[in-house]
């Protein structure tokens, strides 16, 4: 299956009251010598996963106040998008990149719209 191609929409063929969006949060510190190198990689994952089928958002954030503090903001339209996601090339590259860039296990919290 090719990233982005539409196959594996899992969300896109139920009717739009059956969709539960998945919100999450990935928090991640990174060590200071690997900040860029973080970023680098962070961004070209979000651009691709950015034309994955049920992603609605993707964006990487910077903590204003310490430069090492990230977070990895994800909109999915349901939660089978996110194990999709999982599954995909760029995004078993990128956890591979930065693994040796945290400071401690990146932290994922879910959250569900009110």
């Amino acid at each position: 299956m090719l990233e982005g191609d539409g196959a594996g929409d899992h969300s896109a063929s139920r009717p739009k009251e059956e969709r539960t969006m998945l919100i999450v949060h990935c928090n991640v510190h990174t060590t200071p010598d690997g900040v860029e190198a973080f970023k680098e990689a962070s961004l070209t994952n979000a651009q691709a996963s950015r034309l994955e089928p049920g992603v609605e958002l993707f964006e990487l954030i910077q903590s204003d106040e310490d430069p090492t503090i990230f977070c990895l903001v994800e909109h999915y339209t349901a939660p089978e998008d996110l194990d999709f996601h999982k599954t995909q090339a760029h995004y078993l590259t990128w956890r591979e990149q930065v693994a040796e860039l945290m400071a401690e296990p990146r932290r994922t919290v879910k959250y569900h719209r009110v």
